[in-house]
């Protein structure tokens, strides 16, 4: 079991997560709002080349792919404060098989759900 001073650790890791992730949202909006307000003039497709064109919008298909994947990030980070908030006495156990998660591996993934074995399985399973 994580002791409290462990716990707070997690949780500290969790929100600088958490506040990384929504800058990094942040970014990707103030980007698509740029984008767009440039694309609002009908000027602007006869202006670029054809090549211009096709890099603009191959960035703009990675950065909502970025956002999707923080996006997701951020939904787990924001599962795990729940978790820890809700019932803190049963955070860094395995869903699966019930096994306490090692310090070390919360400190890195601080929301990770399955210990090394049960993930390494379901990996597997996938595969």
């Amino acid at each position: 079991m994580l002791t409290k001073k462990q716990l707070a650790h997690i949780e500290k890791r969790l929100l600088e997560e958490r506040a990384r992730a929504q800058r990094a949202l942040g970014l990707f909006d103030e980007m698509a709002k740029a984008d767009r307000e440039s694309g609002d003039s009908t000027l602007a497709a006869y202006t670029d080349h054809m090549a211009d064109q096709g890099t603009e919008a191959m960035e703009r298909e990675k950065a909502a792919l970025f956002a999707t994947k923080e996006g997701r990030y951020l939904y787990r980070i924001e599962e795990a404060l729940r978790r820890l908030y809700n019932d803190p006495e049963n955070f860094g156990k395995c869903h699966i098989c019930g096994a306490e998660l090692e310090f070390e591996r919360l400190d890195a993934l601080p929301h990770a759900r399955y210990c090394i074995r049960c993930k390494r399985r379901e990996e597997e399973e996938a595969a």
